[in-house]
């Protein structure tokens, strides 16, 4: 019989494992890996939750790994459809409430679409420009736009001290171009 802990590493290694076959823009392609190491990411937000008092249960340290792991901005309804196929009796208040401390927490960028709802970015979890596909919803981070000396010229010429910004390119993304 497995422990929970023994159940949380098999979670997390199959969650890893659909990450890395998942395609980019299809299904769970939302999971496909973004940082090198999400390993790392996810022990910085398992040590601040740590921190804040939160016990380490196995839907916590599942939302964590799908969030260290997303590359493609998941909203609470795919984490929750993610999670319950691993741990069926979840709850999505336990998703909303742990997204809500991680936000408080600055470890997950919360993205805010009219048409799109919100989206989660706990893999870059700081202000970095998104490419957004007008068709299908895919989000994608850009690597090459340096946003930091944009800020630092904005302000210097406007006198404000810029606290946060958010930078969206919106287009049709290749996969949807090819369909056309």
């Amino acid at each position: 019989m497995e422990n929970s802990y023994q159940k949380i590493l098999i979670v997390v290694g199959i969650l890893r494992a659909e990450a890395n076959e998942a395609p980019p823009s299809k299904g769970r392609g939302i999971f496909k890996l973004k940082m090198k190491n999400p390993k790392e990411r996810m022990d910085v937000m398992l040590s601040r939750l740590r921190k804040q008092g939160f016990r380490a249960t196995p839907q916590r340290l599942a939302i964590l790994e799908i969030l260290s792991v997303s590359e493609g901005h998941p909203n609470v309804e795919q984490i929750y459809e993610q999670v319950i196929e691993h741990f069926p009796t979840t709850s999505l208040a336990t998703i909303y409430k742990t997204i809500n401390v991680l936000k408080s927490l600055g470890e997950v960028l919360e993205l805010g679409f009219a048409d799109m709802g919100a989206r989660y970015d706990g893999a870059k979890p700081y202000p970095h420009p998104h490419a957004i596909c007008t068709k299908c919803g895919r989000i994608v981070d850009p690597e090459h736009i340096i946003t930091d000396d944009l800020s630092l010229r904005i302000s210097e010429e406007t006198g404000y001290k810029i606290t946060r910004h958010q930078l969206d390119f919106y287009g049709i993304c290749p996969d949807c171009q090819n369909e056309e």
